[in-house]
């Protein structure tokens, strides 16, 4: 009998199974964290802020987690980085004008779809459901909260930072957290930001390590001076720390946070790439 004989009478199924093990076993995995909280600042470059003195909290966040040394933003003004990050797309917008209205896939609609929570708590943000362009101070400002430009998007998905729970376990699914224009380093100081968050939320960043939770902390776009690279950070339960060179957009956190919970990826994140390589187990 010869050899191609002898190959054409094996059964094809378990080689089939051995390959789809061995493509199962290499598809790349995100974990599927209890709660993630992502912090959007403000308009600062990647170099004001990782090894600056007037950042002493962030550096040593940066030191725990993993540090993204490519990562980008979309575009210029802020809005449309605040847009992409929450729909995959900028839905046109090139400015901060105000108001917008989209009927357009987002991550709130898809995590809601699915029984899962989402939440935006905007600092200064007056009441629950706010949908002005700002606040009476100013200090919120609308053009930093995509919720009220999606009309699939309950009101009472956007909240007050002041209803951010005290009990971290009451958090939704995935939360993002927007202080005010001058916590954000918008209109303050690094410093001034450095503070409030390590004075809001250092104990949630604690918790997170050990209750499977993470805490992603990102700029919406950088001063105009490095190409619209901004640090990102990621720390909390099954990071690894260390600096990843990997080149990253808001897209690519968009689509690791939709294959976090298994929820289509809007947009561009749909073609983006999720971050896999940071997780100590998938």
């Amino acid at each position: 009998m010869s050899r191609a004989t002898r190959l054409s009478r094996v059964s094809p199924l378990p080689l089939l199974f051995l390959i789809m093990g061995h493509c199962l076993a290499a598809t790349p995995a995100v974990p599927r964290p209890a709660h993630v909280l992502l912090v959007i600042e403000e308009n600062r470059a990647f170099g004001e802020i990782i090894g600056s003195a007037d950042a002493p909290y962030i550096n040593e966040l940066a030191k725990q987690g993993a540090l993204f040394t490519r990562s980008y933003a979309i575009g210029h003004p802020s809005e449309p980085n605040y847009v992409a990050l929450f729909s995959g797309d900028p839905q046109g917008v090139q400015d901060d004008s105000c108001p917008h209205r989209y009927d357009k896939p987002n991550l709130a609609s898809a995590l809601l779809q699915h029984r899962l929570g989402f939440a935006i708590y905007s600092e200064n943000l007056p009441s629950e459901g706010f949908e002005d362009c700002a606040s009476s101070d100013k200090l919120y400002r609308r053009k930093h909260n995509p919720i009220p430009d999606f009309s699939d998007v309950p009101a009472t998905a956007n909240k007050p930072f002041s209803a951010f729970p005290a009990e971290y376990s009451k958090l939704p699914t995935v939360a993002f957290v927007v202080p005010n224009m001058m916590n954000d380093m918008h209109d303050g100081t690094v410093q001034q930001a450095d503070a409030w968050l390590k004075s809001r939320l250092a104990g949630y960043i604690r918790w997170a390590e050990s209750n499977q939770s993470l805490l992603i902390l990102t700029w919406d776009e950088d001063d105009g001076t490095d190409d619209n690279r901004v640090a990102t950070l990621v720390l909390g339960a099954g990071v690894k720390p260390g600096r990843y060179d990997e080149r990253i957009t808001h897209y690519d956190v968009l689509r690791t946070l939709a294959d976090m919970y298994g929820v289509p990826a809007p947009g561009s994140a749909a073609t983006a790439h999720a971050i896999t390589d940071i997780w100590t187990v998938p």
